[in-house]
């Protein structure tokens, strides 16, 4: 038996899905090799790495769309659109006590992705180095300007979907030989490139030009990027999942109800392709 990997787009709160997704595999006793994550792909796939529904469920549908974590309450509380302290801080540690040692004893390895301010690069952090108090997480699902940088001994983290979305090279790198990839975007999405408003803000706010630069190219790294999991479909390497049809939930936008529903739909999904997912995935 080859190595198998999860792959797992971000999304803000189209994470529902990837929940909704995960929690199906978990019911059907799904494992894998290796995992990789970005954005809140990288905060669903511990949870998934802990085998734990009640987290997945709790964290995409309940407390996304929360007043706390989206809009004016964190704009004033916070000075910035999305509240990371909120989640990060408060409700993770707190309110839902998120454990990580149990997430450092699960057999598989995984990795996050987190683009450091301080030495323009992206950096792949293991589940090993993940510190107890969710600063190395929270700096993986903060996006430029909707929150500030994390600071985390010698550097200072941010989101790395600016320069990867759709992690498949690293599931390549690790020698898996098999791959499902989850993203949270319907057939009909269309990436659009970095507008000249965020180009500028962010040149204003971070003085970083590989962040620039790096913004100015995602729409097409995010093709590239799609375009090698289409040849790992015909090759019967990989296996896409996405959302079957447009619920209206955006990154930053989705009531409760419509969370839920995305994250139905992602147990749908699989529910629909089921001899198709666990024949790829050994399990048939």
């Amino acid at each position: 038996m080859g190595k198998t990997g999860l792959v797992l787009e971000g999304g803000g709160m189209r994470g529902a899905y990837t929940a909704g997704v995960l929690t199906w595999l978990i019911d059907h006793e799904v494992e894998f090799d290796y995992g990789v994550g970005i954005s809140a792909g990288a905060m669903n796939l511990c949870s998934f790495a802990m085998r734990n529904k009640q987290y997945l469920y709790d964290v995409g549908v309940i407390y996304m769309p929360d007043k706390r974590n989206v809009g004016l309450n964190p704009l004033l509380k916070e000075r910035h659109y999305v509240g990371y302290d909120f989640m990060f801080d408060r409700l993770l540690k707190e309110t839902i006590h998120y454990e990580l040692d149990t997430l450092r004893q699960s057999s598989m390895e995984i990795e996050i992705g987190l683009f450091n301010l301080n030495t323009s690069k992206v950096e792949w952090v293991k589940k090993q180095e993940l510190d107890d108090d969710l600063r190395l997480l929270k700096g993986a699902c903060t996006l430029p300007l909707a929150g500030s940088p994390v600071p985390y001994r010698d550097g200072l983290y941010m989101d790395g979907g600016v320069t990867t979305m759709v992690p498949i090279k690293r599931s390549l790198g690790y020698g898996c030989d098999k791959h499902l990839v989850i993203v949270t975007k319907d057939e009909g999405y269309v990436r659009k490139p970095s507008s000249k408003l965020l180009l500028n803000t962010s040149k204003m706010a971070y003085h970083n030009q590989a962040l620039i630069d790096a913004l100015k190219i995602r729409s097409d790294v995010y093709y590239e990027e799609m375009n090698i999991v289409d040849e790992l479909q015909k090759e019967g390497k990989a296996l896409l999942l996405r959302p079957s049809k447009n619920l209206g939930v955006k990154r930053f936008s989705g009531d409760a109800e419509a969370l839920k529903q995305l994250f139905e739909l992602g147990k749908a999904d699989c529910e629909a392709r089921k001899a198709e997912l666990l024949g790829f995935l050994g399990k048939a």
